[in-house]
């Protein structure tokens, strides 16, 4: 084993590990509260640029610690100023982010997973192997990066972040509420939970733990279609995770939180686009205070599903807005780069272990 591998992740301790070790190398426990500070307020990726810390303890940490920042490997720049990245791993495995600009909000789009377990029939992460859950340093490593391209673009820092990238949120879910927490905390980013968006294809008995846990960030589910058979059909994880039981759940998690919930539709052609699946979802919406927001699908390779086309989209949310759901539409970013997600990363990855579908 080398000397590199048999080093301490040093953002995988709490300030209180850190402090215990800081006291075994014969240092004073508030060095390790200085430390921490770099790490997680100042988004230090190298002990070197510790200015407050003496060179002989900088020497220290750099032999007992190693930082695993995520580096950007490649990064596209659409001319609607949507900027898509994959980024590399210290393992070397890519998993991508997205800066979303808008006239609103600038928004980081982050990853929680290397790939994804499950086989979602229109989305290129669903056709990639999951390899490993990501760890909340490289989640919120993801955001710190994001955030510097906003300001060296656009002059802007970020305000929204929605995990909506590669992955599925809550089969990671220890390490993306920890990442959460680095991101709200005032001993972090101390980012607003309310401008940040967790989003599943839905997981009926982590929707709920989400309640129990009192979560205070924004839930959003993955629905586009408000019918078990359709939704079924493109993906399968309805299969155990019926609309009856994500709609209990939903319940019990807004009955514990007092969150509203986010609905997102892909409206695929001749899939889920008439005034019938409108019905369906504008009933599913009478569960629990919600909003739906109608999202234009960027095609992939792998799939055959298309955008519906823009007059059908517009009756679609008009229909919904008579029934009175709150609905908004989302119209593709991206289009000129490989903006769905998964895409960039199958892309650049030397050898892609894409699953058969």
């Amino acid at each position: 084993m080398s000397a590199e591998k048999e080093k301490i992740d040093i953002r995988s301790l709490s300030l209180a590990d850190l402090q215990n070790h800081f006291i075994q190398m014969d240092e004073k426990s508030f060095r390790a509260k200085q430390v921490y500070e770099w790490l997680w307020k100042k988004s230090c990726f190298s002990f070197e640029e510790m200015s407050n810390i003496s060179k002989e303890l900088r020497t220290k940490l750099d032999e007992k610690f190693v930082i695993n920042n995520v580096t950007i490997n490649n990064s596209q720049f659409s001319a609607d100023k949507t900027i898509k990245n994959s980024f590399i791993l210290h393992d070397k495995h890519l998993i991508e982010g997205v800066l979303i600009p808008t006239s609103e909000r600038m928004t980081a789009c982050v990853s929680s997973q290397v790939g994804c377990s499950l086989t979602c029939k229109f989305c290129a992460t669903g056709y990639m192997e999951r390899k490993r859950n990501l760890n909340p340093d490289e989640i919120y490593d993801q955001v710190v990066l994001i955030d510097k391209q906003a300001r060296e673009n656009y002059g802007i820092p970020l305000s929204n972040i929605v995990y909506m990238g590669m992955g599925e949120p809550l089969l990671n879910y220890k390490n993306v509420l920890e990442s959460v927490e680095k991101l709200t905390s005032e001993d972090g980013l101390n980012m607003s939970a309310k401008r940040i968006t967790v989003s599943t294809a839905g997981i009926a008995k982590m929707i709920k733990k989400l309640g129990d846990d009192g979560v205070k960030f924004n839930l959003a589910l993955s629905l586009h279609a408000a019918n078990d058979e359709k939704r079924n059909t493109i993906m399968p994880i309805n299969e155990q995770n019926s609309l009856k039981a994500l709609a209990e759940a939903l319940k019990y998690y807004y009955a514990k939180t007092k969150n509203p919930v986010t609905y997102e539709y892909i409206i695929f052609d001749g899939f889920n686009d008439n005034i019938e699946d409108a019905d369906e979802l504008a009933r599913f919406c009478k569960h629990l205070p919600c909003k739906v927001n109608i999202i234009e699908y960027n095609p992939i390779a792998f799939a055959s599903y298309l955008n519906a086309g823009e007059d059908k989209v517009d009756a679609f949310a008009e229909h919904l807005r008579k029934n009175g759901v709150n609905t908004h539409i989302r119209r593709s970013r991206g289009k000129d780069i490989d903006a769905a997600c998964g895409q960039l990363a199958i892309k650049d990855a030397k050898e892609p272990s894409v699953k058969e579908s």
